[in-house]
Parts: C-alpha cells; sequence; structure tokens
C-alpha cells in the first residue's frame, strides 16, 4: 500500500451514472462445450495472446500518466467510495492492498478511514468488518485474512504490504472462507474493464480463483452474493470488445471511476441507487 501523495483537494464526488446501463456481459460469448479440443485450444492461444498484448498496452499507458493526475483520479475514487451509501451500508468487505509499484488506484485513504477508531468488539467505528489478500503460493492459492489496524499488515518479498497469517497475540486471523456471515463488497484491483463487466487481471489468476471459491461458498451457503466492484484509472477503461475473456474470468458488477459509479449487473443496479 503506498503512502498517499499530497494532492489537490479533489472535486465533490460526482453522482452515480445510471442512465443507459449496459447489459451485463457473460464470461465468454464462445460456447466451450461444442468445440472440439482443438479448436477450443486455439481458441484459448488466441485469447491468451490477445490478454498479454493489451496488459503491455495497458501497463505502458499508466506508466505514462501523470502523477499530479494519478493523484487526483487517487483522490476522487476513494471519495466517491467512501461517500456512497451502498460502501456505507457494507458490513464485512474484502479490499485490495494498492501497490505503487503495480501503478493500482490508491487505496490507503480508504483502508485507513475504515480502519480508523476501533471497537472493542474488533470492528472499525464504522462498524466493518475488512479482510484484505495474501498471496499463499505461486499457484493461484491467495486467502482473505481479517485486519483491525495498518499495522497489521507486513510487505512480504516482493514488498508488497499483506497481513500476517497470525497476530501480535499468536493467534490465526480470521479468514473470510472460514466465517459464518456472508461478505457484502469486494473492492478489486486489475488492469483493464469495460462496462460490460470484464475485467482483465495482471495474468496470474488469484482473483478470479479466489472469487470463483467464494461465490460457490455463498451459494452453499444460500447468501447474497458480494459485489463485485474494481476501482478504474480514467485510462483503464476500455470500449466493449477489447477485453478478451475466458470462462474462467468473473465478471464484475461495477466500476468506480474518477467521474463516479458505473453499475453493471442488474445487482449493481438494485443496491447502488440514491
Amino acid at each position: 500500500m503506498h503512502q498517499p501523495c499530497t494532492r489537490p483537494s479533489p472535486a465533490p464526488a460526482p453522482k452515480t451514472l445510471l442512465s443507459c446501463p449496459p447489459s451485463y456481459a457473460t464470461p465468454s460469448t464462445v460456447t466451450f462445450s461444442t468445440m472440439n479440443k482443438n479448436t477450443e485450444q486455439e481458441h484459448l492461444d488466441s485469447v491468451f495472446k490477445q490478454k498479454r498484448a493489451l496488459r503491455s498496452r495497458i501497463r505502458k499507458t499508466l506508466k505514462a500518466m501523470e502523477p499530479d493526475l494519478r493523484s487526483q483520479e487517487d483522490n476522487a475514487i476513494q471519495s466517491i467510495i467512501l461517500e456512497s451509501p451502498w460502501f456505507k451500508s457494507s458490513r464485512r468487505l474484502c479490499a485490495y492492498i494498492s501497490c505503487s509499484a503495480l501503478r493500482e488506484v490508491d487505496t490507503s485513504k480508504l483502508l485507513s478511514e475504515t480502519l480508523s477508531n476501533p471497537t472493542g468488539d474488533g470492528q472499525t467505528q464504522r462498524g466493518k468488518i475488512l479482510y484484505v489478500p495474501r498471496v499463499e503460493d505461486k499457484n493461484c492459492h491467495m486467502r482473505m485474512l481479517r485486519i483491525s489496524c495498518i499495522n497489521d499488515l507486513v510487505a512480504n518479498s516482493m514488498d508488497i504490504l499483506e497481513p500476517a497469517p497470525v497476530d501480535s497475540d499468536g493467534n490465526e486471523r480470521e479468514d473470510v472462507m472460514l466465517t459464518n456471515e456472508p461478505v457484502d463488497l469486494f473492492l478489486l484491483p486489475g488492469l483493464a474493464f469495460d462496462r460490460s463487466g470484464r475485467r482483465l487481471g495482471r495474468g496470474g489468476g488469484y482473483y478470479d480463483t479466489f472469487l470463483k471459491k467464494y461465490q460457490e461458498l455463498a451459494k452453499a451457503r444460500d447468501w447474497k452474493q458480494p459485489l463485485l466492484v474494481v476501482l478504474s484509472y480514467s485510462v483503464q477503461i476500455m470500449d466493449e470488445g477489447v477485453i478478451a475473456v475466458t470462462p474462467n474470468d468473473i465478471p464484475v458488477d461495477a466500476l468506480i471511476s474518477p467521474i463516479g459509479v458505473i453499475p453493471i449487473s442488474q445487482a449493481a443496479l438494485d443496491r447502488m441507487k440514491l
């Protein structure tokens, strides 16, 4: 998580952009079950090639982004979330810890304010329970562990902040997959997004793998599915059809950009009403 820079004061948070909502995209427009193995592999190879090319292009675009503009957009995005009724009403949430080296939308203000003034029962003053990611290995294995303050985070071998598996008292941290209460909201990173719900990650598959497991858990326990929301700089929003997908790619429910909230799924339209 990078430290906040000295930034210009953000403009007042814009309203949710509810006009003319786009259709919610399915993970793929291709029916893989109708393909033979060779055709399916050829299609996957083509998709992976397109993804690699787009990742390279977006990384260059993010690298060229002016620091002042990045700071303004960081501030605007976080303010929009913190002031939104759908965020205020979320009790349990999972959120990523931004990394400046990866040029992710900053979440430091968002996390700091969410964790401010903890209460005696371990909840924050805002009444929220927060889980953040911890990567366990290189095989797409990631956990979401509960933290109660920023000091619960330590730098890993890649110099990315994440929670230690045990707290200062030697107790194992609560794993979101082992709790008895559902998560309301996921705040997710990525490299590129579009208005139909497609998300391009960094290629590791950690979030898609985790989200699929959590969605299966929520379904098995008859819980309401969490709202999947991505934080996006303006330059990361693509035209529809630019982001290639496979059936393993999990679509998101909404985009948060510097100009406002872009709801995509019906769940987002229902929950993000003003």
